[in-house]
């Protein structure tokens, strides 16, 4: 059987939605182990001068729960 945990990570990229989760991906493989999927809940963009600057996204962050039997 199974048991996952989820956790909520904020990433952001100044090149795109994609590259934020990836950072979101390597920043939290830092601490967490067993990452099995990543859900996006919320997406954002800052603007300065009509241009996107930043990219910001809202993740669910999926991981399994190891045994230490």
């Amino acid at each position: 059987m199974s048991v996952l945990k989820v956790i909520e990570v904020l990433g952001n990229s100044t090149v795109s939605f994609e590259d934020a989760v990836k950072n979101v991906v390597n920043e939290a493989s830092k601490s967490v182990k067993n990452i099995k999927s990543v859900y996006i809940k919320d997406m954002q963009v800052n603007v300065e001068n009509n241009e996107v600057v930043q990219y910001r996204i809202t993740t669910k962050v999926c991981f399994g729960i190891m045994d230490t039997d």
